[in-house]
């Protein structure tokens, strides 16, 4: 089988969000390839949603969309997250190639042909390619991301590994080949958001060239013939980015003190020390705390002690975080400014940091 695309599912049901998305997957222009939606235990429509495209959809069947894919429905027997299912979907590929696409995302018609077609073409056993940020269902180009650079792709060396740990873009924006994934005991943590940061690097440096298509397309016009694939991602108020919380916050943590973890277990942490401080600093800290002080106002358990001990535990991993060079030329420099506030005098941050965005959100109301 030359495909497994594995989808995890958690309450997904309403307003078709599901169905536009494997409707997305099943309407592929490639043939000999199977699509695995993992249900984490939802409690609305979205297993009977899974069962009836499996349905539709199986091994006696030679059509989706005229083209031949195996839709297999798998359910998890309690929630693990989407790590838990995306571990779930693993145990169960047999594809040559692996791929995920979230429930409430969707791909172009040939997303996969075009992906894998530039695999055949290079010998690349990663491609990835640009996505696009929307707010309403359909396949017009709303607000592009560019996912990676071109001077990232080739055949992978020491310089490329380093600019694609700091800069690795959506990995779930990409295909593999199955022995990157499979091969490695990594797996997703569960229980948890932000799942993906932990392990990115480790399967990302088993990588040995890497590929990527640019989206050159017009924003806002349907993508031509021509144009790279693109992926969707929908934007909603329900969305992780937009949920603070202190368990997604300490989430977001876990996530960090994860990628350490593989990096000192797979052996690359002392090679890649500089660009692994880096992004576990902007992971772990810079927008934990950030994100704690701007919009965790509305969760009574995120306050002075959380931030506070935040901080203590940067501190603890990587004392001279701030003399990093990567930190010295990629964070903001007001948000230097107050972190190394915070990292000297905790009180003072918190109380100066607050009363900014309290006469900020005032200005703001009046602006209005």
């Amino acid at each position: 089988m030359k495909l497994s695309v594995i989808v995890p599912v958690y309450n997904m049901a309403g307003a078709g969000k599901l169905d536009h998305c494997l409707d997305s997957l099943t309407g592929q222009t490639i043939d000999d390839y199977e699509i695995l939606a993992i249900d984490d235990c939802s409690t609305d429509g979205s297993w009977e949603i899974i069962q009836k495209y499996a349905a539709g959809h199986n091994e006696e069947h030679s059509g989706c969309s005229e083209n031949h894919c195996v839709f297999r429905a798998l359910r998890n027997e309690r929630n693990r997250h989407q790590g838990g299912a995306r571990n779930h979907g693993l145990e169960e590929a047999r594809g040559e190639w692996i791929s995920f696409v979230d429930a409430d995302d969707w791909v172009s018609p040939d997303y996969f042909e075009k992906l894998l077609n530039k695999a055949g073409a290079t010998g690349a056993d990663m491609v990835g390619c640009d996505y696009c940020m929307t707010d309403h269902y359909g396949f017009d180009v709303g607000k592009v991301v560019h996912n990676n650079r071109s001077d990232q792709v080739g055949v992978l060396d020491d310089a490329k590994y380093r600019s694609l740990i700091l800069e690795s873009g959506s990995l779930a924006v990409k295909i593999y080949r199955r022995e990157i994934i499979i091969d490695c005991k990594s797996r997703f943590p569960e229980d948890i958001f932000y799942e993906d940061n932990a392990i990115a690097n480790t399967w990302m440096l088993r990588a040995k060239h890497f590929e990527y298509l640019p989206y050159e397309g017009a924003e806002g016009k349907l993508p031509t013939e021509t144009a790279a694939p693109i992926n969707y991602y929908y934007q909603h108020e329900t969305s992780t980015v937009h949920t603070v919380t202190r368990k997604r916050l300490e989430d977001r943590m876990a996530a960090g003190r994860g990628m350490i973890e593989e990096a000192k277990r797979y052996g690359y942490y002392e090679k890649y020390k500089p660009e692994i401080e880096f992004s576990f600093t902007v992971l772990f800290y810079v927008n934990t705390l950030f994100s704690a002080m701007r919009e965790g106002k509305n969760d009574r358990n995120v306050g002075y002690e959380f931030v506070t001990a935040l901080a203590k535990e940067m501190r603890a991993a990587f004392p001279g975080f701030m003399q990093n060079k990567y930190y010295l030329e990629r964070v903001d420099k007001e948000e230097q400014k107050y972190i190394a506030m915070q990292q000297k005098d905790p009180k003072r941050f918190y109380m100066q940091y607050k009363a900014l965005w309290l006469y900020r959100d005032t200005r703001a109301k009046f602006i209005r």
